[in-house]
């Protein structure tokens, strides 16, 4: 069986990446994810905060997972959601052109599932501050999808992120699905969401896309690894899309 490396760039300051990832992918023993860091560890709209995600250090980040001959790289966080997609089109394009190996985002890759599976009216749940969290709305609607209910924790250190208890995250995902959203997003890299995820569904009766599970789903669908194989994580790996 061909082994199939994932390398996964994350922020320095995530602490529930790493795990939900391995654990994710427990049960491919063929598959293994390689984590590359650079220093992120406040999520605001100030300049010194917004200056953490500059191509430079990210690049860098990539070109050390290249060396270890990963399959393919996924920056696994979601700043492009109050940066602006573009910002993921333009890092993946050029990670892909200095290091050869195929890119993903995290962002990029909910996206797509959004849009091929036509659930482009959502209900976002994030610990993120009230202008961060404006930002990925209009962001959204601005690329044609509405957020029809959003829940957010109003916080700016990224560590903390992680410190949130899944007790919480369930409460929110709650309130946000009264508006009846096709779809629901936990987005976050750093929440310990994803795990969540058949629970909410079979209590909500929606998909519940999180962003660290988006971004291992497109990593193994451009690795041509059968993502079906994945059980225990929601109904994202069973969905059939071209």
């Amino acid at each position: 069986m061909k082994r199939v490396l994932l390398g996964m760039l994350t922020p320095s300051s995530n602490t529930a990446l790493e795990p939900l990832t391995s654990a994710m992918l427990s049960g491919l023993p063929e598959v293994s994810a390689h984590f590359g860091r650079f220093r992120v560890t406040e999520i605001s709209l100030q300049p010194q905060a917004l200056g953490q995600f500059d191509m430079a250090p990210i690049l860098e980040a990539a070109r050390l997972l290249a060396d270890a001959h990963v399959d393919v790289i996924a920056w696994n966080g979601t700043s492009s959601g109050w940066l602006g997609f573009e910002a993921d089109v333009a890092l993946c394009r050029l990670i892909e052109q200095e290091t050869g190996v195929r890119c993903c985002t995290s962002v990029l890759a909910l996206n797509e599932i959004m849009e091929k599976t036509q659930r482009k009216r959502f209900g976002l749940v994030t610990p993120y501050l009230d202008d961060v969290q404006a930002a990925i709305v209009a962001n959204y609607a601005r690329s044609g999808f509405e957020c029809v209910a959003e829940r957010h924790l109003n916080r700016s250190v990224n560590f903390s992120f992680s410190e949130v208890e899944p007790t919480q995250i369930v409460q929110l995902a709650h309130e946000a699905a009264e508006a009846r959203p096709q779809c629901l997003t936990t987005f976050c890299t750093n929440l310990r969401a994803a795990q969540l995820a058949p629970a909410l569904e079979a209590a909500l009766g929606i998909p519940v896309y999180d962003t660290v599970s988006t971004a291992v789903w497109k990593s193994l669908r451009l690795c041509g690894v059968d993502t079906r194989r994945v059980k225990g994580w929601g109904s994202l790996f069973d969905e059939e899309m071209a």
